[in-house]
């Protein structure tokens, strides 16, 4: 029979090297995650800056424009108030943005209530349907689900956005709950132009707008946000036209941890 000699020094250097390596690239994985934190911590802080005071020139510009003023003061309180929004919409839309280039999108879910998801969520968007008298109907069946509830509430905010942006004034914005098996479907319904199906995918990528809405403000981030966030904790979305009029956006959460 054949011999064979094992050389056990060759052998120490070969794993000396490989858990070098692997220490190297731990390191360097916890160097790029505290990186990503501090970019996180850093837009999250410009965008509060940058907000409030934008938040209190939409304010007081609002209220200038109440008052009994000549036709030249209201029409420049009116010009101001609409500049700052515009402003505050592209603050919101780079923020997004930097989370989809940086890979921020880190979730940490667990047991939470999807109504206090729901009711968050509907605060948030709250203004922009008053402002088209848009109702907000929800009909909550469920409780419980796993899900981040931070970055839940940010991708039900988006749908909700779409959902007030693209439909008409004086119309109805629909939130329902549904009980499956493993998942609770959060759907929201609007009675805007709706989707045509050969897009009903392609708007959950990264940029992507329909040409039907070009010439809406935006930049084609809110779904792709959806998308990651219930895919990284184990759910999924997609779109669906409503019965009469409009479209159907739901989102899948999981009821248990993988």
């Amino acid at each position: 029979p054949l011999e064979i000699s094992y050389d056990e020094s060759v052998w120490t250097v070969v794993d000396e090297r490989l858990e070098r390596l692997a220490g190297i690239s731990q390191d360097r994985r916890e160097k790029a995650a505290s990186e990503r934190d501090a970019i996180k911590s850093l837009v999250s802080d410009i965008s509060h800056q940058v907000r409030t005071p934008l938040s209190n020139i939409m304010l007081y510009s609002g209220l200038l424009y109440e008052k009994e003023l000549d036709i030249e003061t209201r029409l420049l309180a009116s010009k101001i108030h609409k500049q700052a929004g515009k402003l505050d919409f592209f603050i919101k839309e780079l923020v997004k943005s930097s989370y989809t280039s940086q890979q921020m999108v880190t979730l940490h879910p667990e047991i939470t209530e999807i109504e206090e998801i729901i009711n968050i969520s509907c605060q948030e968007t709250e203004l922009a349907a008053m402002k088209k008298n848009i109702c907000i109907e929800k009909e909550i069946s469920v409780n419980l689900c796993y899900a981040d509830k931070k970055w839940s509430i940010e991708a039900l905010t988006n749908i909700l956005e779409n959902a007030i942006k693209y439909s008409p004034e004086n119309s109805l914005v629909k939130i329902q709950t549904t009980t499956y098996d493993s998942f609770i479907c959060v759907s929201v319904e609007d009675k805007g132009m709706g989707i045509n199906e050969e897009e009903q995918g392609l708007v959950f990528e990264r940029f992507y707008r329909s040409p039907a809405v070009g010439k809406e403000p935006g930049f084609g981030i809110g779904l792709y946000i959806v998308r990651e966030v219930l895919s990284k904790q184990g759910g999924y979305a997609r779109i669906k036209p409503a019965p009469e009029k409009g479209t159907i956006v739901q989102m899948f959460f999981s009821r248990y941890p993988a």
